[in-house]
């Protein structure tokens, strides 16, 4: 078990440790953490611990990273851009050996992470591609898992040409089988675990969240739900899933200026053994990055709001709008999963995807937009349109993306935080004949 004992958070000059409190120890203090443990639970800024701050979780993202350091005072998380840590002495440890395993900005970060989640431990890695990668090495050759068949485009290509040579048996659900979002029905005694998106991308389909993973656990299964879309406003782990997963680089990260992948687990056991495989793999996110999104965190809710406002006011709009056949968003009332995705979530969200009437107007659309960017990311404070077919679901079947709507007449937007008026005027005219 990690020790609960103080954990020094770094060192001065003299023959002393500075300690997270401020309180100085000497370097002869005997650390009972053994060099093997890789997971070392420091102790929390109580402004990053939900239980203990009494604090609105938008006062403790506004702050973020501002208390840790007592020992100079600064009111920004310092970036850490050290390989290695020295120790005190034989057997002691300032807590940080080796920044693969541990670094003091990316354990900062993780922290914050863990908090806003309700996780036992957040892990950031490099990439979202990276955090797919690494929930997926806890299951073995064999294994049966089964996943969404609606999901993003990276996620299939991962599994499919990785995971199944490799010998995980990936069994998908068709989401068209789907009634009311319920997964139980669908559920294999033989599984492993349940791989789920809701809303789904980028078709924005919605499933029950509570209702699928009291199934899979009847049945033994790992759930995880990669959350990306919904991030922040969900809460997957307060739900009873196992695992949370982001692409940090979306709405987390909030401005395309950084690449990253976030992992938050329920209980100590997954926190152990996906700290295990990150530190194994190494995959993890730099001082610099990670630095960058616990500095995005802190804007994270008013950019969601501005987001989803801005998202509701266009796909109305759009909705009334004779090109457009279809207007994804579950915002919407006339949603199939409205209801459902209310009961599970504090908001819509600033993700929406539509189909207009005929494939030529797609690419009018993106030749003629000049407030929109043609570009694949989504969750910026930039409005963007992606062209799901050409970019993110490239890799999958023409037949399968065809079953699940993903054609050649969709656009997935990713609405930022401009002003409304332009963003409308803009679209307004790209559709225009």
């Amino acid at each position: 078990m990690p020790s609960s004992s103080p954990v020094a958070r770094g060192s001065s000059d003299d023959d002393t440790t500075l300690f997270m409190d401020g309180e100085e120890k000497p370097a002869s203090f005997e650390s009972t953490l053994s060099p093997r443990i890789l997971y070392r639970s420091l102790p929390m800024n109580p402004i990053d611990d939900p239980k203990a701050s009494g604090l609105h979780e938008h006062t403790r993202l506004a702050q973020a990273g501002s208390r840790w350091c007592s020992h100079t005072g600064a009111v920004s998380m310092p970036i850490y851009k050290s390989a290695t840590f020295r120790h005190p002495g034989v057997g002691q440890s300032t807590g940080f050996d080796y920044s693969r395993t541990s670094n003091p900005t990316r354990k900062e970060l993780e922290t914050v992470l863990a908090a806003m989640e309700g996780a036992e431990r957040a892990l950031a890695f490099s990439t979202g591609m990276a955090a797919v990668d690494c929930v997926l090495r806890l299951f073995k050759p064999g294994d049966v898992i089964q996943v969404i068949e609606d999901l993003y485009g990276g996620t299939w290509r991962i599994m499919e040409n990785l995971f199944r040579p490799w010998g995980l048996d990936i069994r998908y659900i068709d989401p068209l089988t789907v009634t009311d979002g319920k997964l139980g029905p669908h559920l294999l005694p033989e599984s492993k675990g349940l791989f789920i998106e809701s809303p789904t991308n980028p078709v924005m389909r919605v499933f029950d969240l509570r209702e699928s993973v009291q199934a899979a656990h009847a049945l033994g299964q790992i759930v995880i739900v990669d959350n990306t879309f919904q991030a922040f406003l969900c809460k997957p782990l307060e739900l009873g899933a196992d695992v949370v997963l982001f692409s940090g680089t979306k709405y987390l990260g909030g401005h395309n200026d950084l690449l990253c992948g976030v992992l938050a687990a329920r209980t100590p056991e997954l926190a152990e053994r996906l700290g295990w495989l990150q530190n194994t793999t190494g995959a993890v996110l730099g001082p610099e990055d990670s630095w960058l999104l616990l500095r995005s965190l802190k804007t994270l809710p008013l950019r969601l709001a501005r987001q989803e406002e801005n998202a509701s006011a266009l796909a109305h709009w759009l909705w009334a709008h004779p090109r457009v056949v279809k207007v994804h968003y579950p915002g919407l009332a006339d949603h199939p999963g409205h209801a459902l995705h209310r009961s599970q979530s504090n908001g819509f969200g600033g993700m929406l995807s539509i189909e207009v009437d005929d494939p030529a107007l797609v690419k009018q659309i993106l030749e003629r937009v000049k407030v929109w960017m043609y570009a694949e990311s989504l969750g910026g404070v930039e409005s963007l349109i992606t062209f799901p077919v050409l970019q993110t679901h490239a890799d999958i079947a023409v037949e399968v993306r065809e079953r699940l709507g993903v054609n050649d007449r969709l656009l997935r937007l990713s609405v930022g935080i401009e002003h409304i008026d332009d963003l409308v005027a803009d679209l307004a005219q790209a559709l225009e004949v």
